[in-house]
């Protein structure tokens, strides 16, 4: 997770993709430039061990556009593929 937190700050979409599950990555990704990321909390974990083959990460990473700021609170679910964590997508609650 904080990876990925690291490559949207530094505008990585090669690994934002490489990270993402490819039955879930979408074709285009939109980074935004104006955005300036400001941190990362992560508020809970489920699984997500070094035996566990998926995981959940709860989070709020706080960013500005144009000065006004945003928070994005998230609920993530990571599965093991190929031996490394990779991002499916967002869990709806």
């Amino acid at each position: 997770m904080r990876s990925r937190y690291s490559a949207y700050v530094l505008l990585d979409e090669a690994y934002l993709r490489r990270s993402w599950h490819p039955a879930t990555c979408p074709a285009r990704l939109d980074l935004d430039r104006r955005q300036r990321w400001l941190g990362l909390k992560v508020t809970d974990t489920v699984q997500g061990n070094a035996d566990d083959e998926s995981g959940e990460v709860a989070f709020v990473a706080r960013y500005k556009i144009a000065g006004k700021g945003h928070r994005l609170v998230e609920r993530s679910h990571f599965e093991r593929l190929a031996g490394r964590w990779v991002y499916v997508g967002a869990i709806v609650e």
